[in-house]
């Protein structure tokens, strides 16, 4: 986004703060912007903009609430280099393992429902009748994700106590006798926060979330489970692993 079409927008409707606040979280998570390093002055972005001073002010208190940058007195305001986390999306995929954490998934809701119908065929769920289980993981304290899991009811009719005991899906579905499992596919969009998303992550105003929408299969192809997992974009980098031709595959962890 460059800085005339911020402009652009804000004149077109959008909150130029909310747009101002965007860019400058683009330029911290690209590495432009690094741990350190002085954010411009509310003077500077307000000309670089085409705004008036508060509203450079309002985008830099959104940062600062997002924990992104601090104002030290009498020096100005910094950014701070929240650490950013990097989750590979691969043939095996666990956000357990590529986080370097355990136990911190938590169940925020789950319910047996007939799944929609994009889900059910997915998952191919004669019945469409599936288990639908939401939730969210920290590292440190921090929120980085909430995502909502399908599973066919039929074969995983426990899951969701289970997931809530064990923490992490891998170790919820051993525990129901399935030891390994696939990434069949991965879709990444990205898009601003809803408010639900906002408030679960502890995200401020415009925040961007990552999108992964996947399909995991039993080694055998059988459809497992449909998840999408909505994940902080200034916490979390998503790199999709492309598997050497002719190597073996990861061994399961």
């Amino acid at each position: 986004m460059t800085d005339r079409t911020t402009a652009a927008r804000a004149r077109s409707g959008y909150s130029a703060w909310r747009l101002i606040a965007e860019e400058l979280r683009v330029e911290i998570g690209d590495g432009r912007l690094r741990a350190g390093d002085r954010l411009p002055t509310e003077h500077t972005l307000a000309e670089r903009f085409d705004v008036n001073r508060h509203t450079a002010r309002r985008a830099i208190a959104v940062l600062a609430e997002d924990g992104l940058v601090e104002s030290r007195r009498g020096s100005g305001t910094f950014v701070t280099g929240e650490p950013v986390r990097l989750h590979k999306i691969g043939l095996r995929t666990r956000l357990t393992r590529s986080l370097g954490t355990r136990g911190s998934a938590s169940v925020l809701d789950s319910a047996v429902e007939d799944a929609p119908a994009e889900v059910a065929r997915r998952l191919a769920i004669p019945g469409g009748r599936a288990v639908r289980v939401e939730t969210t993981r920290s590292v440190a304290g921090r929120p980085i994700s909430v995502s909502t899991h399908w599973f066919d009811v039929a074969r995983l009719p426990d899951i969701a106590v289970t997931l809530g005991r064990e923490g992490s899906v891998t170790a919820a579905l051993r525990a129901s006798g399935i030891d390994d499992y696939v990434r069949a596919s991965t879709v990444v969009s990205a898009r601003h926060a809803t408010a639900s998303e906002a408030a679960l992550l502890a995200l401020g105003p415009g925040a961007i979330v990552l999108v992964a929408e996947a399909l995991d299969t039993l080694p055998d192809g059988t459809p497992l489970q449909h998840l999408v997992t909505r994940f902080a974009a200034q916490r979390v980098r998503l790199d999709i692993e492309h598997p050497t031709p002719g190597s073996p595959p990861a061994a399961s962890p």
